[in-house]
């Protein structure tokens, strides 16, 4: 016998029997049989408790195909393995059945029209009208937001990583962690009680601060973040150099860091523009178009939605234009999502 032949039957004779790659997804298939057989015969109508039995299922199983062939200590990994996977499954399963539930019921009005048209003179509780005028609302507010918002929080963490030590620095910390939890409301409620102080009419701009306040401590701790990974070997060549220390920041920590960057910049984006307490207390809507965040009422998407909803009155119309509205919006966030994803994969260093 050759040398290769007693090599390889050692090593197999050390691996000891294992399972074949496909045995999890037989396992997974054989536990979704069993669960439906015993949902059907014990009455259970919901697909969701039959789920629930076959995770179970598919647990125990795992465990004990892979104890009684590779042992207890292969099984207790297999087991950890497939509770993973089982929890990936259970959240999957509400977000799949909610953008599931809102294509099919928004599709039933969302046409060209209805993303050209505002509502006008159209009551809350008859077909037609559109969201027109939210969309213009929402982008201008969000996009005001995010000129105020997202300097100062960039500027804010390169102060923090760069520069920032002692008290002052330990209390913009503690705040920006306070800021990151506060409630949408609150912030609304502060740029209120300033309109109230200076006897402001609600007008579009007002939204804007108040979104651009809860986007900062989002863009503070993603940028933050991101400016620590930036090796301090970089900074040092820099400075090595004679390189002055803001234009060491300028030309080296953020063009390294820039992808990270934009990423949480559209990532606080998407966060802000779904909001609706602040934008119900400071810009309290308007059906009509209004170009204009510095004067007048504004709408936007998430405000559109929720009038629709409250001001129905239990008519279809009002409830179709709500969904076709949230389709939009989620539509408008994932779009950012996958620009962040984009810029990040384009930007990501090399």
């Amino acid at each position: 016998m050759s040398h290769a032949a007693i090599a390889d039957k050692r090593s197999s004779s050390l691996r000891g029997a294992s399972l074949p790659k496909w045995s999890p997804w037989a396992i997974a298939l054989g536990s979704l049989v069993v669960g439906v057989l015993i949902g059907l015969v014990g009455g259970l109508h919901s697909r969701v408790q039959w789920g629930l039995i076959a995770a179970i299922l598919f647990v125990l199983g795992t465990y004990g195909i892979a104890a009684r062939v590779e042992g207890r200590r292969q099984a207790k990994d297999r087991v950890a393995t497939s509770l993973v996977w089982v929890a990936f499954l259970l959240a999957l399963v509400p977000l799949v059945s909610l953008v599931w539930t809102t294509v099919q019921r928004g599709v039933k009005v969302l046409d060209g029209y209805f993303l050209t048209h505002s509502m006008g003179l159209v009551a809350d509780t008859e077909p037609g009208g559109g969201i027109y005028h939210a969309i213009i609302g929402s982008l201008e507010q969000v996009g005001l937001a995010t000129l105020i918002g997202a300097p100062v929080g960039v500027l804010t963490a390169i102060y923090l990583v760069e520069y920032g030590s002692g008290r002052l620095a330990k209390a913009i910390t503690f705040f920006v962690d306070v800021m990151t939890g506060i409630p949408s409301i609150v912030a609304g409620l502060f740029i209120l009680s300033l309109m109230l102080i200076f006897k402001m009419q609600p007008f579009g701009f007002a939204g804007s601060l108040a979104l651009a306040i809860l986007m900062m401590p989002v863009v503070v701790r993603s940028t933050e973040e991101m400016l620590k990974l930036v090796p301090n070997e970089l900074r040092e060549a820099s400075l090595a150099l004679g390189v002055p220390k803001w234009r060491t920041i300028l030309r080296v920590v953020l063009p390294t860091s820039i992808g990270g960057i934009t990423t949480g910049i559209v990532l606080a984006i998407a966060r802000i523009a779904g909001e609706t307490a602040p934008v119900l207390l400071l810009v309290f809507g308007n059906p009509f178009i209004n170009t204009n965040p510095f004067e007048g009422a504004q709408s936007s998407l998430p405000l559109y939605i929720y009038q629709q909803y409250a001001n129905s009155a239990g008519s279809g119309a009002a409830y179709d234009r709500a969904w076709a509205a949230s389709l939009t919006l989620i539509a408008f966030v994932m779009i950012l999502n996958l620009v962040a994803r984009g810029i990040a994969r384009w930007k990501a260093p090399r």
